[in-house]
């Protein structure tokens, strides 16, 4: 399985590169200059998560998905306090049922902790994709 995963990482890599990836193409960290935030928002929208199984559509690195992964899709609040949800869930739900769906946050605190444990580490020095973080 993980000889396909990194298959489909390197074959993801390419195409993100070829769409004009929005930072340095050799490390894969993200927003290297200043106009690559704005570049990244819809950049990639209809490239794979090269973890999907193809034929399945399921996740083959679930249990030790990323956080990003964990916490996509369901209801959680923003930094404003808003409650957000990812716009392909919940489409015929009622605020009372997207607000009932609720992410529980707590848990946040830790987060925070690791990332800045895990930024200390040269190796990881900035934001990436999947696919580049599959391939070095």
């Amino acid at each position: 399985m993980a000889e396909r995963i990194r298959a489909r990482a390197f074959a993801s890599r390419e195409r993100l590169l070829a769409a004009g990836f929005p930072g340095d193409p050799h490390t894969g960290i993200l927003f290297t200059e200043q106009h690559h935030e704005e570049a990244f928002e819809n950049f990639a929208n209809d490239e794979p998560c090269p973890v999907l199984d193809p034929a399945t559509g399921t996740c083959d690195l679930y249990g030790a998905r990323p956080v990003q992964c964990r916490t996509f899709g369901p209801p959680v609040r923003d930094e404003d306090n808003h409650l957000t949800v990812c716009e392909l869930c919940f489409t015929h739900a009622s605020l009372e049922d997207v607000a009932r769906c609720e992410m529980d946050q707590s848990w946040r605190g830790l987060e925070d902790k690791l990332i800045t444990q895990a930024e200390a580490d040269p190796a990881n020095a900035g934001p990436t994709l999947i696919a580049f973080a599959l391939t070095r």
